[in-house]
C-alpha cells in the first residue's frame, strides 16, 4: 500500500481490497474513539490493544510508512526516467483490480450501474483536473494531508496524485528527503484527522450499501487508467522561474515534458499542469522520433495484471 501511494496516480487501497484487508482496515479506523481511552484507564493495556486491534493497525501503518519514505525516492527516479514503462506496469495492475474489485458485487441493479458509471466519470474528471503549482505554505499540508489521506484509502483514487493536484506532492517530498519535523507532523495530523472522520463514512456505506458502494469503488478504478495510461503529451506546464503557467509548446518542440526533462537532466523547472492521453504512434510522432517502448511496455502491463492475481491468491490462502 506505502508503494503504490508514493504512485501519483496508483491508489494504496486497491491494494488494500485486493489483499482481503480493506474492511477490517475501515472497520479499525472508524473504531478509534475517545472509548478507547476509558478502556485502557480501567481494564488496561491487553484490553485497549485488543480493542484498537493494535497489532493489525501497527503491522499495516509501519510497513506503509517505510515501503512509502523508501519507495517515493525510487518512484520519483523511475516517473523522471523511464515513465512509459512504469505507467506500463501499473496500468496492467489497475487493469486486473477492476476485474477483482468488479466480481466481488453480488448483484447488478440500475442502482448499481449507476453508481459505476459515476464513480467511473467522477474518477475520470480528477484525473483531467490542472495539477496547481508547488504550495511551500507548511501549514497547507495540513489540509493537504487530510483530504489526500481520504483517497489513499479509497481504491481507485490516488493520494499522491491528490497531493500532485494540490501542489502539495513536491513540497512533502521534500519534507522527508530533508527530515522536515514540522511539516511532517502538520502533515501527519491533517492526514489523522481526515482518515479518523472519512473511515467512518465509509463503515457506514459498506453496512447499508454495499453492492453500490462497490459498485462506485470500480467506478473509481476504471476512472483512474486515463491518468495512468503510458503515452502522454502535455499541454501546458508551470514554470518554476517564470511562476506561471504556460504552453509546453513554447518551452520546448518536443510533446511530452518527461522527454524534454531527460533531455535537459531538469526535473524541477516545470511541471505538468495539463496532459492528455495519447497513442503510442502519436507519442513517437511528437517527440521527434524516440521509440514508444511499446514491446516492453506491454510485457510490463501484463505483469502487472499478473501481480494482481498473485496478491489475490496469497490473500485467498491467508483466509483458507
Amino acid at each position: 500500500m506505502g508503494a503504490a501511494d508514493a504512485v501519483p496516480g496508483v491508489s494504496g487501497g486497491t491494494i488494500a481490497f485486493i489483499s482481503g484487508i480493506y474492511e477490517e482496515l475501515v472497520n479499525t479506523i472508524s473504531s478509534v474513539n475517545l472509548s478507547l481511552i476509558t478502556t485502557l484507564r480501567k481494564k488496561g493495556f491487553s484490553a485497549f490493544w485488543k480493542q484498537l486491534n493494535g497489532s493489525f493497525l501497527l503491522a499495516l501503518l509501519s510497513g506503509i510508512l517505510l515501503s512509502f519514505v523508501s519507495f517515493m525516492r525510487l518512484a520519483k527516479y523511475l516517473i523522471e526516467y523511464h515513465p512509459v514503462l512504469i505507467w506500463s506496469f501499473f496500468f496492467g495492475l489497475i487493469v486486473a483490480s477492476i476485474i477483482y474489485v468488479g466480481k466481488q458485487i453480488k448483484k447488478w441493479r440500475p442502482v448499481t450501474v449507476i453508481a459505476l458509471i459515476a464513480g467511473t466519470g467522477i474518477a475520470y474528471f480528477i484525473t483531467t483536473l490542472a495539477s496547481l503549482g508547488s504550495n511551500e505554505n507548511s501549514f497547507f499540508l495540513f489540509f493537504a494531508g487530510a483530504i489526500a489521506i481520504c483517497a489513499m484509502i479509497l481504491p481507485g483514487i490516488s493520494g499522491s496524485f491528490i497531493l500532485v493536484i494540490l501542489g502539495a506532492y513536491k513540497t512533502l517530498s521534500d519534507a522527508i528527503h530533508d527530515i522536515d519535523i514540522k511539516r511532517l507532523l502538520l502533515f501527519t495530523g491533517g492526514a489523522v484527522v481526515g482518515l479518523l472522520s472519512f473511515s467512518r463514512l465509509l463503515k457506514w456505506l459498506f453496512k447499508h450499501y454495499e453492492n453500490t458502494t462497490l459498485a462506485l469503488l470500480t467506478g473509481f478504478i476504471v476512472g483512474s487508467l486515463n491518468k495512468i495510461w503510458p503515452w502522454k503529451e502535455t499541454i501546458t506546464v508551470y514554470s518554476k522561474e517564470l511562476g506561471e503557467v504556460v504552453p509546453f509548446s513554447e518551452i520546448s518542440k518536443m510533446g511530452t515534458l518527461s522527454v524534454y526533462q531527460q533531455q535537459i537532466k531538469n526535473f524541477d523547472s516545470y511541471k505538468t499542469t495539463i496532459e492528455q492521453s495519447i497513442g503510442p504512434m502519436r507519442f513517437t510522432e511528437i517527440n521527434s522520433g524516440m521509440d514508444a517502448q511499446v514491446f516492453y511496455a506491454i510485457v510490463l502491463a501484463i505483469l502487472g495484471f499478473l501481480t494482481i492475481f498473485v496478491l489475490e491468491r496469497f490473500a485467498n490462502s491467508k483466509k483458507l
